[in-house]
């Protein structure tokens, strides 16, 4: 457990924290919410003690270890499986497995787990890190806005072992489905207080606008309560006979806490400006063909026609081409093959992450928006500023100042300035806080036109997608449909892939049914028996290996020694002698770990053998 009493923690004059405390329990997922900016990131720095709080006491038991995953992409090994290895624990340091289990889950082929790190994607390396960081096992997991980097399944894969941490996680993400799959208690900062609830962000976020319409109310009844007070005070506080009364109302104005009304606390709020359009055909994508290796193409014989006023969502794991596609259908990509046939009346928003490269760098966000339509007067480019969260001086910082996520805001509020009939969003949901992600939902779910969008963020997928653009097992096709008929129909192949995997035959699932408890509990007692009976020497032989192994490290460290003090004297015997020595010992090291790893093996495969025989039986 740890404890966070009475925090305070200023930046450049805006107040963090003030007096929040809490703590986090034993084997408690909390999820961290709260507008950008109002230290959720640097909450969890000050718990890995990286910042210091001002005023206040972090409580944090002995030898608990904290985990994080970092950004920086620094890789010492020649593999990705190898990098992997690295977060192992010193007894488990060979435990490969345990390793090919997580990177599998995050995305990595065992092909992929041979290549060097440096051969992927940012997006790929810091799947990396995390893996080092899940396999090391710490007692508290901190996870900073993970699915930022996790395709669809990947995200799937993780919700599911994250429930299953046998410890404590501190989560930050925007997105609020993956949020409520994961955590048991939701952890909030608002108005500078920290406030832990047990539940989900609707229970959290309900609880707040229900504790604000309550203090809201009662500083009005306050308010008319003193105001009817000073008005008999003033009334007859010359009257002898009821000064008793006067002052005993003045005691009262006395006590009376001054509730301030509360701050409007900024968030987006924003519509899209649709275009009329009264066709029916939006555009028709007839055999498209892409690649930017024409031994990998990426795209292969793609058709589709879109509609006035479809939801389409594009979905499929990363680096398959989704991001291509919604490029190819804005036209900014030229397709090798195929023609793409638009309705000539209709106008396109684009909103693209690597569009930020075309912010000019020495404007401010209030120019760059006003260039964005010719229509678009200082009153609308104001507007659309404060929309954005740009209110007042902050409309006039320069675009070159900004953050990735402030930029991403401005691009957002270019296509807000202009009217269209179109939008083609590719993740809009990475730079915005779970409050702008309810916002954008809301405008997409509003918007009259006809949008198309690139996400992994499963709430707007349930929220939004009439039909779903799929990219799976190497292929694209169309499926006609919500996401939740993808799910029940189709599905994620890695997923019915590990069902197939648990389940056992319609014979093997009935084997229970057809016997009696006393004979189930008798097969039980066999099946363990045996599995003993198999395993137990399995087990015997591994930790022969493992102690055999440390002698030979240590006699080798200790060859080491002596090679170091031969070469010193130069004894050219002794060297040669040595070095034949230190040359055998690494080899039995060698033979130990092959045999080591390979009763690993067949330990694993008894086990699971043996388990999956008790699963038959007892249904």
């Amino acid at each position: 457990m740890i404890r966070l009493e009475n925090l305070q923690k200023s930046f450049a004059g805006q107040k963090l924290f003030d007096g929040a405390s809490f703590k986090i329990g034993a084997r408690e997922r909390v999820g961290l919410v709260g507008r950008n900016g109002h230290g959720k990131t640097t909450l969890f720095r000050m718990i890995m003690g990286e910042e210091s709080c001002d005023e206040g006491v972090i409580t944090i038991p002995k030898n608990y270890r904290i985990g994080i995953v970092r950004q920086s992409l620094a890789f010492t090994k020649s593999t990705v499986l190898e990098e992997g290895m690295n977060g192992l624990p010193a007894d488990r340091k060979h435990h490969h497995w345990e390793v090919e289990k997580i990177l599998a889950g995050l995305g990595y082929s065992q092909s992929d787990m041979q290549r060097h790190p440096g051969e992927f994607s940012g997006g790929f390396q810091v799947r990396l890190n995390l893996a080092k960081v899940i396999v090391s096992e710490p007692d508290l997991l901190l996870l900073d806005e993970p699915t930022n980097y996790l395709d669809i399944t990947s995200i799937r894969w993780i919700e599911k072992y994250l429930v299953k941490w046998p410890h404590e996680i501190m989560l930050i993400t925007h997105d609020r489905g993956f949020m409520d799959k994961v955590v048991t208690h939701v952890l909030g900062i608002h108005r500078k207080k920290i406030r832990k609830i047990s539940g989900s962000t609707e229970k959290y976020y309900t609880q707040i606008a229900q504790d604000e319409e309550v203090y809201e109310k009662t500083r009005q009844n306050d308010e008319r309560r003193k105001k009817e007070i000073n008005q008999f005070i003033s009334r007859f506080r010359a009257k002898a006979r009821l000064a008793n009364m006067v002052q005993s109302r003045i005691k009262t104005i006395e006590k009376m806490d001054k509730k301030d009304k509360l701050d409007q606390l900024k968030t987006l709020d924003f519509s899209f400006r649709s275009k009329p359009f009264r066709g029916k055909h939006v555009l028709r994508a007839e055999h498209q063909f892409f690649s930017y290796d024409p031994k990998v193409p990426l795209i292969k014989d793609l058709s589709f026609s879109v509609n006035a006023g479809d939801r389409i969502c594009i979905v499929g794991k990363n680096g398959k081409g989704k991001t291509t596609l919604l490029k190819i259908l804005a036209g900014v990509l030229e397709p090798d093959a195929g023609s793409l046939v638009y309705n000539p009346n209709i106008d396109i928003g684009l909103f693209e992450q690597t569009n930020v490269q075309s912010l000019i760098a020495t404007r401010t966000v209030e120019e760059e928006i006003g260039y964005a339509h010719e229509d678009v007067d200082r009153q609308r480019g104001r507007d659309i500023c404060g929309a954005m969260m740009f209110e007042g001086d902050a409309a006039l910082k320069k675009i070159g100042v900004l953050s990735g996520g402030e930029k991403s805001r401005v691009l957002l509020g270019k296509i807000l300035a202009v009217p269209v009939n179109l939008l083609l969003l590719d993740e809009p949901t990475n730079h915005l806080d779970m409050d702008s992600c309810d916002a954008l939902l809301t405008a997409l779910d509003s918007f009259e036109g006809t949008v198309i969008i690139v996400t992994h963020n499963e709430m707007f997928l349930h929220a939004l997608a009439d039909r779903l653009v799929v990219f799976q097992n190497e292929q694209i096709h169309l499926f006609e449909g919500s996401y939740q008929q993808f799910l029940d129909k189709e599905g994620w192949s890695d997923e019915a892939d590990e069902k197939r995997d648990m389940a056992g035959t319609p014979e093997d699932m009935s084997v229970s049914a057809k016997l009696t408890k006393k004979e189930i509990r008798q097969m039980r007692s066999e099946i363990v028996v045996e599995k003993s009976r198999r395993i137990k020497p399995l087990e015997k032989r591994i930790k022969k290996a493992e102690e055999d192994i440390d002698i030979q490290e240590k006699t080798v460290d200790v060859l080491n020694e002596a090679m170091i003090n031969a070469s010193q004297s130069s004894d050219g015997r002794k060297i040669a002698e040595i070095s034949q020595k230190i040359h055998k010992g690494r080899g039995k090291i060698e033979s130990l770990f092959t045999e080591m790893e390979q009763l690993y093996h067949d330990k694993e495969q008894a086990e699971s053998y043996f388990n999956k025989k008790l699963q038959e039986i007892e249904g």
